[in-house]
């Protein structure tokens, strides 16, 4: 009876022991859930590449417990801007915000609410990194080279056409035209030919047909070096310079546009929903639309190079690097801050980094991202793999990027004065010459 008893004892002392331990290690559970140090992030991607971004966000979420990444989405730059001056001034800013390059990216890194990323990353480095985009007056650096934001989202402006259109046209959809003269021959056969309603179509008009027409064809877009001068001498303000190229260019879109070659066109991404849907055969826009059209089954698709003009020069140039970017504010605990930069850390893996790359267009950004892409992917799209690798030689004096102070209101004058000529509102050279006049006046504006 005796032995009975102990033995009782014994099994109701286990079973309290097994409780408490049990209780201790969801205790700790608890503590270490209530330990992960939540950072936001405020973003404006489109609806492919918000999805993936999303993806990315859980799937680190997932692999660890010290951090956790709330991704927060706005239908545009303005009304994410909007939110988070709000946001600072109540102290409840984002640790990451995506910006749209302004050209003046050593302003934004003056503000009291920013934290440049090269003190960020000071204090918490990223071991091994090589980024793939040039370390020069690229849209993320200031003018000694420190890297102000991380370029996730970075992009060059590029030509897409649909493969099977081309194919319809007797077209070789490996070989798209280099020049605007050529292109211009092949769009009269996707309209004749393969009966395309939509032979061309251009989004981010403003980047394709006016900032870039410059580099592209070996010239500068403004005086000043293309404003860098104003940022390192202290000189004027940089201006625009819209000579014959851009007569020359705008004339040919009016007379495409009578012709019923470019049928639409844009400020924003909007053409890019014609192309997805194949109703447009070829399609000027970023890099950052391939995120939309690779997830489209029923589009086959090539990227080539913006055409240049081969009355100007004898090989077309590089592009502006632009897009948005990451940028981290300043004010939070330093647990977010170390926060943050995990999370960026985590980003530049090769792994996810060519990931990211392969499934949005941006560029690759790190060198070890580059390496990392499939080769079947590249191989997949014709003119990707060529685009890009192209993309790693240091830009030449004109298409490092550009500086131009208060250029967010200068864009959409700009946008304006090309709708208005691409509408045959106003003669090509009235308009070039009122949005030339119309950014000095808002440049020199303090």
């Amino acid at each position: 009876m005796k032995n009975l008893q102990l033995a009782g004892i014994a099994r109701a002392m286990f079973a309290n022991r097994r409780a408490w331990v049990f209780g201790a290690a969801m205790a700790m559970a608890g503590a270490a859930n209530a330990a992960a140090v939540e950072i936001q992030v405020w973003h404006t991607l489109t609806d492919a590449n918000k999805a993936e971004f999303e993806k990315l966000a859980k799937q680190y979420n997932k692999e660890q417990d010290q951090v956790r990444v709330t991704l927060r989405g706005f239908a545009s730059p303005s009304a994410l801007e909007q939110e988070a001056v709000s946001a600072v001034k109540a102290k409840k800013g984002p640790n990451l915000l995506q910006l749209t390059d302004n050209h003046s990216p050593e302003v934004v890194a003056q503000h009291k609410a920013v934290l440049p990323l090269y003190e960020l990353l000071a204090k918490y480095p990223i071991k091994d990194l090589n980024w793939f985009v040039p370390a020069t007056s690229s849209f993320t650096r200031d003018s000694k080279g420190r890297l102000l934001a991380f370029p996730w989202m970075a992009e060059v402006p590029v030509m897409f056409y649909n493969t099977a259109a081309y194919k319809k046209a007797g077209l070789d959809p490996n070989k798209p035209a280099r020049t605007w003269t050529a292109l211009q021959g092949e769009l009269l056969k996707l309209r004749d030919v393969a009966d395309i309603d939509c032979p061309y179509a251009s989004s981010d008009q403003v980047t394709v047909h006016l900032e870039n027409l410059a580099p592209i064809n070996n010239q500068a877009f403004t005086s000043n070096n293309n404003g860098l001068d104003a940022v390192t001498k202290k000189s004027t303000a940089a201006a625009m310079q819209f000579d014959t190229l851009y007569m020359r260019h705008i004339s040919l879109m009016v007379s495409w546009k009578r012709s019923l070659l470019f049928m639409a066109h844009s400020g924003d991404s909007a053409s890019d929903k014609l192309f997805a849907k194949g109703e447009c055969a070829v399609l000027t826009s970023n890099t950052g639309a391939f995120g939309q059209f690779i997830n489209t089954k029923s589009l086959s698709f090539g990227v080539a190079p913006l055409p240049y003009y081969d009355q100007v020069t004898k090989d077309g140039g590089k592009p502006f690097v632009s897009g948005s970017a990451l940028w981290a504010l300043e004010g939070h605990p330093q647990a977010e801050e170390k926060a943050t930069a995990q999370f960026l850390a985590w980003l530049s893996k090769p792994v996810i980094a060519a990931e990211w790359h392969q499934r949005t267009g941006y560029l690759p950004l790190t060198e070890a991202a580059f390496r990392a892409s499939d080769v079947s992917f590249y191989d997949r799209i014709p003119g990707v793999q060529a685009l890009i690798t192209s993309m790693r030689a240091q830009p030449n004096t004109n298409s490092r990027g550009f500086r131009m102070a208060n250029y967010e209101r200068i864009e959409p004058v700009l946008n304006q004065q090309l709708n208005d000529a691409f509408d045959g509102k106003v003669p090509p050279v009235a308009a070039l010459n009122n949005a030339a006049s119309q950014a000095r006046s808002i440049a020199a504006q303090r």
